[in-house]
C-alpha cells in the first residue's frame, strides 16, 4: 500500500535539506518526506571522497540562507560541508523525514487525481508512495558513472587507473609517481593534495583552465564574527560576496579581454615572470564560457613552485606499460593515473516521468524560471548557478515552491502547471562550453528567450523575481478541491 504525503522531495544533499527547512518553516500545515538513495545525507559531499575534496564556492553563499557558517575557513573542505549538514537536519527535525536507501525508480501524474505516484527501490523491495507536490533536488550528474575517454592502451598500464569519483581508501600515492588528466575544479583540488605525499605530480591537461586564487578564510567576516551575532555577520558577508561575484562576472562578460588579461597576470604573478603562463594558464574561450576555477590560498600555485608537481599541455597518444606517451611524442612516467575529466550529466537521476500516461522527454521539454516545466503539473526540480554558488538558486527555488503551495491552498485548487502562453524561442538551458555540458546538450531541456521561460543568472534578480514577484505569469492554478479532476 501507498504511503502518502503533500510533498515528496527526492534526494538528501544540500537542495534536499534545504528544501526540506523552506516546507518546516513557509508550509508547516504539509506533511513530507524525503527519499535519499544512499545510506546516509550529503549527496556530492558523500559521494567524493577524494584527497583534498573541498568546495569551490564559499561556504558563505554555499551555506544556506538560514543557517550561519561559523567555521573560520570559508573555503571549507568536504567533512566540515558533512558536518554542517548533519547538524542541520539534527537541530531543525529533518532527519526524521529522511528515508535512506530508498532508491526512488519512477514517477507518473494523475490529473484525475491530482497525485503522482513515486515508485522506489528499498532494500530489494518495491515501496510506493503517493504526494500532491514532486520536488526533485537529485542534483545534475550520474552518481554511478563519471566520464572517461577511451584512451587507448589503458590495458598495458602496470599502474592504477581511477576516476576520482570513485576513489575509494586502499588508493596508495605516498611516493608514487601521479598524473591527474584533467585541469577542472576536480583536478586543481586533487594536485596540491597528493603532492603532499606523492614522489611527483603532474597535471596532464588538454587545455588550459581559468584559475583563479582566493584567501581560504574571509577575514572580513572572522573581523565581524568577532564583535556582531552571527547570524548578522552571516548575512551581511552572504550579500558582500553575492555583489562582489556578481559585479566581477559582469566586468568579465562585458570586458573579456581585459578580464582574461587580468586573471592570467594573477596567474603569472604567482608563478613568476620565468613560467610560460601563455602556454598552461591561458584558456582559448572567454572568462565564464566555462566555470572559473578556484584554488584557496594559492596551494596549487605552490605546489607547482616548490616542484612537486608540475603542469603539462598536452594530449593523449596511448598509455604505455609505464606511464603515457603524449601526442607531442614526449612520455610521462606514471604508477597512478586519475582520470579527472568531468561527469556526465543526468538530470532526474535518470529515473522515467511520466503525465497522465505520456512520457516525459526532459530534452523536447521548456523549463520555466529554471525549476519546473510547461504542461508539468506540481513538479519542480532544484538546479543550482552555473556562475555562482549552488544553494543561492536552490534556496530561492525552494522559497518558490513553498509559495506556490500555499497558493493553491488558498485558492482552493490541487494544481498548478506552468503553460506557454505566446510563441517563444528556445535557446540552450545551459550557456557553457564546458564538454560535460555539449556532451548531454541533447538530453538536456530548453529554456526560453523570454521571462518567464528564461533562467536568469543573477541571484539579486532571482531575489525579487523569486522571493518577492508574483505567481501567475503563464502558471495556470486548475482542479479545484473537491471536484473530480480532469486530465490535462
Amino acid at each position: 500500500m501507498a504511503e502518502h504525503f503533500d510533498v515528496v522531495i527526492v534526494g538528501a544533499g544540500i537542495s534536499g535539506v534545504g528544501a526540506a527547512w523552506h516546507l518546516q518553516k513557509n508550509s508547516p500545515d504539509r506533511s513530507y518526506v524525503v527519499l535519499e538513495g544512499r545510506e546516509r545525507l550529503g549527496g556530492t559531499w558523500d559521494l567524493f571522497r577524494y584527497p583534498g575534496i573541498r568546495s569551490d564556492s564559499d561556504m558563505f553563499t554555499l551555506g544556506f540562507s538560514f543557517r550561519p557558517w561559523t567555521e573560520s575557513k570559508a573555503i571549507a573542505d568536504g567533512p566540515s560541508i558533512l558536518n554542517y549538514l548533519d547538524e542541520a537536519v539534527k537541530d531543525y527535525g529533518i532527519d526524521e523525514h529522511i528515508r535512506y536507501s530508498t532508491r526512488v525508480t519512477g514517477a507518473s501524474w494523475s490529473s484525475a487525481d491530482a497525485l503522482w505516484t513515486v515508485t522506489a527501490e528499498r532494500g530489494g523491495e518495491a515501496v510506493t508512495f503517493t504526494c500532491a507536490f514532486l520536488f526533485l533536488c537529485t542534483g545534475y550528474y550520474n552518481y554511478a558513472r563519471g566520464y572517461t575517454p577511451d584512451f587507448a592502451g589503458v590495458a598495458d598500464f602496470k599502474g592504477r587507473v581511477v576516476h576520482p569519483q570513485f576513489w575509494t581508501e586502499d588508493i596508495d600515492y605516498k611516493d608514487k609517481r601521479v598524473v591527474v588528466i584533467g585541469s577542472g575544479a576536480t583536478a586543481v583540488t586533487l594536485v596540491p593534495e597528493l603532492a603532499k605525499q606523492a614522489a611527483h605530480v603532474t597535471m596532464l591537461q588538454r587545455s588550459p583552465t581559468y584559475i583563479v586564487s582566493r584567501p581560504s578564510q574571509d577575514a572580513v567576516a572572522n573581523w565581524m564574527r568577532s564583535w556582531m551575532p552571527a547570524k548578522t555577520a552571516y548575512g551581511i558577508t552572504r550579500w558582500k560576496n553575492v555583489l562582489l561575484q556578481q559585479f566581477f562576472y559582469g566586468l568579465a562578460r562585458k570586458n573579456p579581454d581585459k578580464a582574461k588579461e587580468r586573471i592570467v597576470q594573477m596567474v603569472q604573478d604567482e608563478l613568476g615572470p620565468d613560467y610560460d603562463v601563455g602556454t598552461h594558464f591561458t584558456p582559448r574561450y572567454n572568462p565564464w564560457d566555462q566555470r572559473v576555477c578556484l584554488v584557496p590560498d594559492a596551494d596549487l600555485f605552490a605546489s607547482i613552485k616548490s616542484g612537486k608537481a608540475e603542469v603539462v599541455t598536452d594530449t593523449i597518444d596511448h598509455f604505455t606499460a609505464d606511464g603515457l606517451k603524449l601526442g607531442s611524442g614526449k612520455e610521462i612516467a606514471a604508477d597512478l593515473v586519475v582520470t579527472a575529466t568531468g561527469l556526465e550529466i543526468q538530470l532526474f537521476s535518470g529515473m522515467p516521468i511520466s503525465v497522465d500516461g505520456k512520457a516525459f522527454d526532459p530534452g523536447k521539454a521548456m523549463t520555466y524560471k529554471g525549476m519546473m516545466f510547461a504542461d508539468v503539473p506540481n513538479f519542480a526540480i532544484s538546479f543550482g548557478y552555473t556562475n555562482a554558488s549552488w544553494t543561492l538558486k536552490s534556496d530561492l527555488t525552494a522559497n518558490y515552491v513553498t509559495r506556490l503551495l500555499n497558493a493553491m491552498k488558498k485558492r482552493g485548487m490541487r494544481q498548478v502547471t506552468p503553460r506557454i502562453a505566446a510563441p517563444v524561442e528556445e535557446v540552450p538551458f545551459l550557456d557553457f562550453t564546458s564538454g560535460y555540458v555539449q556532451r548531454a546538450n541533447a538530453k538536456l531541456p530548453r529554456q526560453g528567450s523570454r521571462k518567464p521561460w528564461r533562467l536568469n543568472q543573477n541571484y539579486a534578480r532571482d531575489v525579487m523575481a523569486l522571493k518577492f514577484g508574483g505567481i501567475d505569469q503563464e502558471m495556470e492554478f486548475s482542479n479545484p478541491v473537491g471536484k473530480v479532476g480532469k486530465a490535462a
